[in-house]
């Protein structure tokens, strides 16, 4: 049996990037993932960086977009956050910042547009909303359907092929200590610490039992499933989603592309893909009454048909034959908020998940970190503790 400050469970960006700030501030780490590293939700997304509102969080009206907003300062500081992880990293991590655009292209939407703007701006965003002459010289490959847009200068996406798998090395020089391949199979609390076990894994054939100070939970999807191994239920759901690459092509698109109207995300990456979601579902397999997380959702045909409408507000898609489609998950809370922060009643027990979790992941992993070595982070998240389900989950 082996003891540790702190555990990690989920070798995604997030368990990896608080693995990484936990192994540099001195504590003893270890980071066990079921499979490898990146292997889902943060290598299956699309890589946006995106601090705007989304279209979900506004598309039922004004009351639901003020209540979103209350995650508005921690897009704040992902902004910075990915402004600087390269150099911390000393990595490539395919970080690009060009700006976004949400797109209006109805009188209704620009309406939208406005209000959504002015609520980010009571909050420090800086955003502007291009419209007329201004909007055709900034982007001048958008259709005339496009009457205006939401401008976010720090907007734009990072490769998640690249991202994780450069934290965990990080996390690895510092220390870490990193267990690929091994499923968490019991968590329960003994006197001052956790006793996590793991089931058999390559090389590991018997399993093993840890001892930890703290623990995390980063496990996405599967963050129910470890809450309830402390026998805490925490109201989070899987979602499906489905993605589309288009075949290489020129650069053309140097902006992040959403809608306020639809679902719609769009990049150009580094190679010349176009790379188009922004919340199409996908199906989620059940089995026996229950979903089956470990089998990746399947394909709907009208989220296939959403994506390549993307096409409708830049037109040189058009043109490009979509050389893969694929599905994944993400986890998002009843009311779009993260949960972020200690777990109630249960002494050294932390857990991260939903919300923007790709482009806020580098943000909940410093939080996360401040928590558990200093006992506070450095900003309120009040807004976002699991103990605002307290009256549900926690016996």
């Amino acid at each position: 049996m082996t003891a540790y400050d702190t555990a990690v469970i989920g070798g995604g960006l997030l368990g990896c990037a608080t693995a990484w700030h936990l192994a540099r501030a001195g504590n003893r780490v270890l980071l066990v993932e079921k499979d490898q590293v990146n292997r889902h939700a943060s290598g299956q997304n699309a890589g946006s960086l995106h601090f705007q509102l989304e279209f979900r969080m506004v598309e039922h009206g004004d009351d639901a977009a003020r209540a979103a907003a209350r995650a508005l300062p921690l897009h704040l500081d992902a902004v910075r956050a990915w402004a600087t992880i390269e150099d911390e990293l000393g990595e490539r991590c395919g970080v690009s910042r060009t700006g976004g655009l949400m797109l209006a292209e109805t009188p209704a939407e620009i309406a939208v547009l406005d209000r959504k703007a002015a609520l980010e701006r009571e909050y420090g965003l800086d955003v502007a909303v291009l419209s007329g002459p201004e909007l055709r010289r900034f982007a001048p490959y958008l259709a005339d359907t496009v009457l205006a847009a939401g401008h976010v200068p720090g907007e734009g996406k990072a490769n998640p092929r690249l991202v994780t798998p450069a934290l965990a090395r990080a996390a690895g020089r510092h220390g870490a200590v990193l267990r690929t391949g091994c499923r968490v199979t019991g968590l329960h609390r003994r006197g001052r610490h956790w006793e996590l076990r793991t089931g058999a894994g390559p090389g590991d054939t018997a399993g093993e039992t840890h001892l930890a100070d703290t623990v995390v939970l980063a496990g996405g999807v599967w963050t129910a499933e470890l809450a309830a191994m402390a026998d805490v239920r925490l109201p989070v759901f899987p979602v499906g989603l489905t993605m589309s690459a288009t075949a290489r092509s020129r650069p053309f698109l140097p902006h992040l592309i959403q809608h306020v109207g639809r679902r719609l995300s769009m990049k150009q990456t580094e190679d010349g893909n176009v790379l188009i979601g922004g919340g199409w579902p996908a199906k989620l397999v059940s089995r026996a009454g229950q979903v089956d997380l470990e089998t990746n959702p399947e394909l709907r045909y009208e989220s296939l048909v959403g994506n390549a409408d993307a096409a409708r507000v830049v037109p040189a898609v058009w043109d490009l034959p979509v050389i893969r489609t694929w599905t994944g998950m993400t986890t998002l809370t009843p009311d779009h908020l993260p949960l972020l922060g200690a777990v109630p009643r249960r002494p050294g027990l932390y857990v991260a998940t939903g919300g923007s979790a790709f482009t806020l992941g580098l943000t909940y992993a410093r939080l996360l970190a401040a928590m558990v070595v200093t006992g506070e982070p450095d900003r309120a998240i009040e807004d976002y503790s699991p103990a605002r389900f307290g009256a549900l989950n926690f016996v």
